[in-house]
């Protein structure tokens, strides 16, 4: 007899910047933690984060926006990261960096349209009729050739009632596509005939020796079987819009070409949500929507914004730039962040500021877990002496090339030597400009000029 061994599959996840994000790490008072869910330092962004969600999971803050203000690798995403982690699956959020909109074969007004109705989820309720109960006994009778379709009786039973169902060749299709056998707990929708299994009935747990781990066992149904339940759908205006703008509306979700939707099918859309939410059919859940780098929109954009952040149907906008005062894309003019000053008086404006040293090597020895690096005290901190040097995104990248150094010399620690070899490897960008300067003249194209060029260029003029 061949025995073979059977490994468990293990499920490969892409480890990404913010991967080790959990949520804001604040306490029930929302005051923030040294260190918690991912999140190190930032104490005052992150509080002034926490109070936006509790606005937003209170419905109190819809139509506002927010903006991250900071230098580069200050934790302005991660913030955003944690705030999308910490309200759950119940509320959209949605998440893109400005420059897409100019890739997209659509008007960029158009782009944030849909981005904006993709942050507005419909809480849609109903009431359908269930059977519930423990599955006694399956009979399947299996007609002779040409003789018609199959048939069979179904008996169901809770812990007050039983009763028998015949059954046609659908219902006999379902039972089957489920692997539903005697002793599984089901429910049964009478609206479209669909079967789901909630698992085993307990009373039934010793028929077996042997059970997969996946098995759940759940209590017999008390009651009668059949019963109405309500039922909750949530789905975002978008995909409304999606579904009612086109035959294969559907299917664009999927294929993601949804393309340009008329602004007639949003009226009708808004107008049969109205009517549902007085009917109290349905209730408007009022998402988020995340701008990065929202210095790359441009005039066209923030007119659009401001406009559509007075509408009733607005999400939370909460938008990130790392910029100073810049030209605002589109005109001549310089502002604040890139934004124009008529919009950045609608903000909430949250602050980020760089961390200290101490921050920088607990976020490093987070990133050294998240990545599954074994490193050493020495290499730790020259890690974050390089941080505090050059940047933390840097100090970052070097924590997945020096593990790969490491693994070629067959080592099971990255040690100072490994970060060493990489460091000389990979330069940053104050190395890098050192480089340009230095040998500014033997590259092709140069704007630069040193003061030694500047007084030659003087000299040769008074001559």
């Amino acid at each position: 007899m061949r025995v073979t061994e059977v490994q468990d599959v293990t499920r490969i996840e892409r480890v990404g910047a913010h991967s080790h994000i959990r949520g804001l790490g604040l306490d029930d008072s929302l005051e923030a933690r040294a260190v918690s869910q991912g999140m190190v330092g930032q104490k005052d962004a992150r509080k002034a984060a926490g109070i936006v969600l509790k606005m937003i999971q209170e419905g109190k803050i819809a139509g506002r926006a927010v903006l991250l203000a900071g230098q580069p690798g200050t934790g302005k995403t991660a913030i955003a990261m944690g705030l999308a982690q910490a309200l759950g699956d119940d509320t959209p959020f949605t998440m893109m960096a400005a420059s897409e909109i100019f890739s997209l074969e659509m008007s960029r007004t158009e782009a944030l349209t849909q981005a904006f109705r993709r942050s507005i989820g419909v809480r849609i309720m109903e009431e359908t009729e269930l059977i519930e109960g423990e599955v006694v006994e399956i009979e399947v009778s299996s007609p002779e050739e040409g003789a018609g379709e199959k048939v069979g009786k179904l008996t169901l039973k809770t812990t007050e009632m039983e009763t028998v169902y015949d059954l046609g060749s659908k219902m006999i299709e379902g039972l089957t596509s489920e692997n539903v056998v005697a002793g599984d707990v089901i429910t049964i929708d009478k609206a479209n005939g669909r079967i789901s299994k909630l698992g085993r009935s307990i009373t039934r747990s010793r028929d077996y020796d042997a059970m997969g781990p996946e098995t759940r066992f759940v209590q017999c149904p008390e009651g009668e079987l059949q019963k109405r339940k309500e039922v909750v759908h949530v789905v975002s205006l978008h995909e409304i819009d999606v579904i009612n703008s086109r035959q294969q509306g559907f299917l664009a979700l999927f294929a993601g070409d949804t393309g340009e939707i008329k602004s007639e099918v949003r009226e009708q859309i808004d107008t049969k949500v109205a009517e549902w939410r007085e009917e109290g059919k349905a209730t408007v859940v009022p998402g988020v929507l995340f701008i990065d780098e929202v210095h790359m929109l441009d005039i066209e954009c923030f007119s659009w914004l401001n406009r559509a952040l007075e509408s009733d149907m607005s999400p939370v906008l909460i938008i990130a730039t790392n910029r100073g005062i810049t030209t605002i894309r589109g005109t001549s003019y310089k502002s604040p962040h890139g934004i124009p000053i008529d919009l950045l008086d609608r903000l909430c404006i949250i602050p980020t500021h760089p961390y200290d040293e101490a921050s920088l090597r607990k976020i490093l020895q987070i990133r050294c877990e998240e990545e599954d690096v074994e490193m050493t005290d020495e290499a730790k901190e020259l890690l974050t002496r390089i941080a505090k040097d050059t940047s933390l995104r840097y100090a970052m990248h070097m924590i997945m090339a020096s593990a790969l150094v490491c693994q070629k010399r067959k080592g099971t620690e990255v040690e100072v030597e490994d970060l060493k070899k990489v460091y000389g490897l990979f330069v940053d960008v104050n190395r890098s400009t050192r480089f340009l300067m230095d040998y500014q003249k033997e590259f092709l194209f140069h704007e630069y000029v040193d003061d030694e060029d500047d007084e030659d260029e003087d000299d040769m003029d008074d001559v």
